[in-house]
């Protein structure tokens, strides 16, 4: 048996990328012998000893990490399980400590193993990863040992800048480095962004697509991010970059790996779908393939050339391991392993040395869930530990008291917290000098986790700590105050439910004293009830005035809410956080602690 030698891991160049690069690295590692038992199988007569036809290539793949090196909490740690007789149990999951050692295990055995990411793997962290700009989660990545990963928008939250010194490493411009005698050194994956080009140049500001090899085996991967990245994040940090169509990349890079002689591809997306169940081994492909999943991610895979094997995607957070006709209308397989590294997904591409390609046919996915249940990987126990040291001082200190779980459930219009945050900000932009606010608007996406009544540290009970408040709101978007008309603030709450988010609501988190009617059974903007929307009480005017409290990140039209840019007479003022913090401080103590707020504002019809 050869001499196995080290993996060259290269990342990618940043903003210096054209059509025509070459490979950002490969990985070349010598394999055991071809006996029976191992992944390299079949007829090996003219490829050489311990080289078979066949090769099953394992692809392990997540999404949508967010930083959570911890066990994420609530139900935001849990994973739905469907029984063989239907019920259903939920399942406590995820934590870098348990993923290490779930990868490291099912890697055992497979000498053709390659892992890759879908996006989003920083951004809306947890504190002891946020805090420091995400520098720990990047650092757990290459522990992990993740060969590829796409960018997804969550990398742009900082901007293009920041971004690049994810990958190619630095201590922060502002921060400076977080600890002392260490440089940061980046990320030792490529991170992957085919469809975002400089507008200046058209060329892809990352590495468009990686070629993973072993032993002969070649496996090309295109890495996009959804085209509509520019509408979900702050505009500052992305100017002067285009953020392409992902079919037209995709299909473009495919040519380009042909060309090369690359013939067997994965396409690594950050965009996704919902399936028909909430559990994580739902049967998508029920009665037919694809048949229980709706949203992008099915009209994206059936236009996608036919010549990628995989798509592996991410961005809504869903668990799903189907397959989707190709526009062949041959099935293939499209995977999302949720969220937080509650789950990964485990594929085999069996590929064929005669044609360089994948046997489609013989492909199969699963997802499994990152139980609690095994060791934990020491190696990620010091690297949080190390983290959690460096942010206890700031991490640890109580900003207030609840006396319940403050909930954020996925599947509710309107939650708890989303009410909750929503009268902090209003207060904190009321008071005339501060902007005078009537009402305020909180985009769902940027609440981030639960608080917890009973959390796993040594606080106590019902204490909010910082680190539990920055895990809820992490983006740290500063609030403004904006007039908007009436007609322009109805348009904003259509807008929650037509255009862009027609197929995917994003239902807008309201104060206190304003309310209005959800009809479900209407379509696009007529699902509003314009008759039921009131402030104290009152119907809103069109014509008159209000002044309205939101996030510039709403207030620059993100996540489709394109009246929001029309506003005038902005005012600037504190950052969320800020406001979350000093609400849960001057509304709580340990003796009287703040109750989970009363739901009702918005009525659904349904």
């Amino acid at each position: 048996m050869a001499a196995t030698p080290k993996k060259k891991r290269t990342a990618g160049r940043i903003l210096a990328v054209g059509a025509g690069l070459a490979t950002v690295g490969a990985l070349v590692a010598a394999l055991p012998a071809g006996a029976s038992g191992t992944k390299d199988r079949g007829d090996a007569r003219g490829y050489g000893y311990g080289q078979g036809r066949y090769v099953d290539v394992q692809l392990l793949s997540f999404n949508d990490l967010h930083g959570n090196l911890e066990p994420p909490t609530g139900s935001a740690g849990r994973v739905t399980h469907t029984n063989e007789d239907g019920t259903t149990r939920t399942i406590d999951a995820g934590g870098v400590e348990y993923l290490a050692t779930h990868l490291r295990e099912a890697r055992k055995g497979n000498p053709y193993s390659v892992t890759a990411a879908a996006g989003d793997m920083v951004g809306a962290s947890p504190l002891v990863s946020g805090l420091f700009h995400d520098e720990p989660t990047i650092e757990a990545l290459n522990r992990l040992k993740l060969d590829v990963s796409s960018v997804g928008n969550h990398e742009f939250d900082e901007g293009a800048r920041e971004l690049a010194r994810m990958q190619n490493g630095g201590c922060h411009p502002t921060a400076g480095c977080f600890e002392e005698g260490k440089r940061f050194k980046g990320a030792r994956f490529p991170y992957l962004a085919a469809n975002v080009t400089k507008e200046k140049t058209g060329k892809p500001i990352l590495d468009p697509y990686f070629i993973w090899e072993r032993n002969g085996v070649k496996v090309g991967f295109i890495g996009v991010t959804l085209e509509g990245t520019a509408d979900i994040v702050s505009a500052e940090g992305i100017k002067g970059l285009k953020f392409g169509d992902e079919i037209e990349t995709i299909n473009k890079y495919t040519k380009v790996l042909e060309r090369k002689g690359v013939k067997s591809i994965v396409a690594l997306l950050h965009e996704g779908g919902a399936p028909a169940s909430g559990s994580y081994n739902y049967n998508c492909d029920s009665p037919g393939p694809g048949d229980g999943i709706s949203g992008p991610i099915v009209d994206i895979a059936k236009k996608v050339s036919p010549q990628v094997d995989a798509l592996v995607t991410g961005h809504t957070h869903q668990a799903y391991a189907c397959t989707i006709p190709d526009p062949s209308g041959k099935p293939r397989t499209v995977t999302s392993a949720a969220s937080f590294g509650k789950l990964y997904t485990d594929t085999t591409l069996t590929y064929d040395r005669r044609s360089k390609d994948i046997v489609r046919t013989a492909v199969s996915s699963a997802n499994h869930v990152v139980t609690r249940d095994v060791a934990k990987a020491e190696d990620m126990t010091r690297l949080i530990d190390r983290w959690k040291t460096l942010a206890a001082p700031i991490a640890s200190r109580p900003v207030g008291y609840i006396a319940g779980d403050v909930d954020n459930p996925a599947d509710a219009a309107e939650k708890p917290l989303g009410n909750l945050i929503a009268d902090a900000q209003l207060e904190g932009m009321a008071p005339a000098d501060k902007g005078g606010a009537q009402l305020a608007l909180m985009n769902p996406g940027g609440v981030r986790a639960p608080l917890v009544h009973k959390a796993s540290g040594a606080e106590g009970d019902g204490v909010v700590t910082y680190g539990e408040a920055y895990t809820v709101q992490p983006f740290t978007n500063m609030m403004t105050a904006v007039d908007l008309t009436g007609a322009q603030l109805i348009t904003t709450l259509q807008q929650q439910v037509s255009g862009p988010n027609q197929a995917a609501p994003k239902i807008l988190q309201v104060s206190k004293g304003f309310t209005y009617t959800l009809d479900m059974t209407k379509a696009g903007a007529d699902r509003i009830v314009v008759s039921s929307v009131k402030l104290n009480g009152e119907a809103i005017d069109p014509s008159k005035t209000y002044r309205v409290a939101m996030n510039e990140f709403l207030a620059g039209g993100g996540d489709g809410f394109a009246v929001l840019k029309e506003h005038k007479n902005k005012l600037v003022g504190a950052s969320d956080l800020d406001m979350f913090t000093a609400y849960l401080a001057a509304h709580s103590t340990a003796s009287a602690p703040l109750a989970p707020p009363a739901t009702g504002r918005i009525t659904v019809v349904k």
